[in-house]
C-alpha cells in the first residue's frame, strides 16, 4: 500500500476558516472521486507547538495535511493521470497557495482509534546528516518503534517512510529538495496524556534513541476530518 500526502498551506489572502471550509466541503468532493482511492482523510492544523517533547523543529510550518491511500504506486500514478487529475490542481490553485507532495509506505505499529475518538499528533522527521536513509529506516522501524510501543497511554502509532517527493506538486525533486524521511502519526486520550507519556520513563528511553538518527521533529496537532 501507498499513501499520497500533501502539505498545504493556504492562500495569504484565505483566512484559516475559508480555507478549512473549502478544502472540508468543495475539494473533497472532487478528490474523492479518484479512481483506485481506498481511503481519503484530511488533517487540519490546530496546534504548532511540540507538546510533549522538548527538540529541534524544522522550519516546516503547514495549515493541513492530506492522505490519500492507494494499493499500490501504478494505481496512484494512473488516478491522478486522468482527467479528474486536472480538475484537481485547477480546484487546488484556487484554495491553495503552496503545496508538496510526498509518496510514503504507511508502516501500522498500533492500529489507531475510531477517527474524533482521541487526539492526533503528526510530525515530520528529517535524519540526522551522519544517517543514511538505510540506518535511518531501520532504527526507525525497528528499535524506535518498540520503544514508541512502551509509551504508557498511546492508543495508536504509524510512521510514513518517504519514498517519493514533489516540490511544488508535480515537479520530482531530490531529497535536497524536500529534505523530510518520514511522517509520524500518533494518537493518545488528550494533551495531558500525551504530556505525561513523554515524560515517562519510557518516554525519556524514547526520546534518547531518537537523538541517535533522527535531526529535527516538527509537530503538528491535527483534526482529521475523514472523506472516504
Amino acid at each position: 500500500m501507498q499513501v499520497r500526502m500533501g502539505l498545504l498551506n493556504k492562500h495569504e489572502d484565505w483566512s484559516l476558516d475559508q480555507f478549512r471550509n473549502y478544502w472540508r466541503e468543495q475539494h473533497s468532493r472532487l478528490a474523492c472521486q479518484l479512481t483506485g482511492l481506498l481511503a481519503y482523510q484530511q488533517n487540519h492544523v490546530t496546534d504548532t507547538a511540540q507538546r510533549g517533547i522538548s527538540y529541534k523543529r524544522g522550519p516546516e510550518a503547514v495549515d493541513g495535511i492530506s492522505q490519500l491511500w492507494f494499493d499500490d504506486a501504478e494505481r496512484m500514478d494512473d488516478a491522478f493521470s486522468e482527467a479528474l487529475g486536472k480538475q484537481l490542481i485547477d480546484d487546488e490553485n484556487h484554495f491553495i497557495g503552496q503545496l508538496r507532495i510526498v509518496t510514503a509506505t504507511p508502516i501500522e505499529v498500533i492500529a489507531p482509534p475510531p477517527p474524533g475518538t482521541a487526539l492526533k499528533r503528526m510530525s515530520l522527521l528529517r535524519r540526522r546528516a551522519d544517517v543514511t536513509p538505510e540506518v535511518f529506516a531501520q532504527e526507525w522501524n525497528v528499535r524506535h518503534a518498540a520503544l514508541v510501543k512502551t509509551l504508557p497511554g498511546v492508543l495508536g502509532y504509524r510512521q510514513n517512510l518517504i519514498t517519493h517527493r514533489e516540490s511544488p506538486k508535480g515537479n520530482m525533486v531530490d531529497y535536497e529538495g524536500l529534505p523530510i524521511d518520514g511522517i509520524v502519526e500518533l494518537w493518545f486520550k488528550d494533551t495531558d496524556t500525551l504530556n505525561a507519556a513523554f515524560a515517562s520513563a519510557q518516554g525519556v528511553e524514547t526520546m534518547q534513541h531518537a537523538t541517535t538518527f533522527i535531526d529535527e521533529i516538527t509537530t503538528f496537532l491535527v483534526e482529521p476530518f475523514v472523506v472516504v
